[in-house]
């Protein structure tokens, strides 16, 4: 697959990241925030589990030789799905993804940057500093009321 091909996924992907917590809040009027988490990752999973068994070329045994802290990506997921359930109701979802974004963006500046993980190290340098630090920035001018 393309770099190209992978930034027009990701791109989709984060339409998805967007317009999700306000489909899920509307679910969450009708259920509970905690309830329309868990429909959310319910579906989520067997949504996942129809392409593991068609198109999955991996193993789920390999979870066994994993380690406690590989796991905690669920964990991670389900605490956004929440926030985001909780958050854009009250500040609106341009808030909250500017919010997302900013975190998003300085937590991968910083993994890039020390080469965390065990990927590739992609070193910071006042570019893409000063771009991170414009976004935050641009999060607060979004969220200031």
């Amino acid at each position: 697959m393309s770099n190209l091909m992978l930034m027009v996924l990701m791109f989709c992907g984060g339409l998805a990241v967007a317009v999700q917590p306000s489909i899920n809040g509307r679910l969450a009027q009708k259920v509970g925030t905690f309830e329309s988490s868990f429909i959310s990752f319910a579906v989520g999973t067997l949504a996942l589990l129809a392409v593991v068994l068609i198109a999955g070329k991996g193993s789920l045994r390999g979870v066994a030789a994993a380690s406690w802290w590989e796991l905690t990506g669920g964990f991670m997921g389900a605490f956004f799905v929440t926030m985001t359930i909780v958050a854009v109701p009250r500040i609106g979802t341009a808030a909250a993804m500017a919010s997302v974004i900013a975190a998003q963006l300085t937590t991968g500046l910083l993994l890039d940057h020390f080469g965390l993980f065990g990927f590739r190290h992609f070193p910071m340098d006042g570019k893409r500093a000063f771009g991170v630090l414009l976004l935050v920035a641009g999060a607060a001018l979004v969220y200031r009321r």
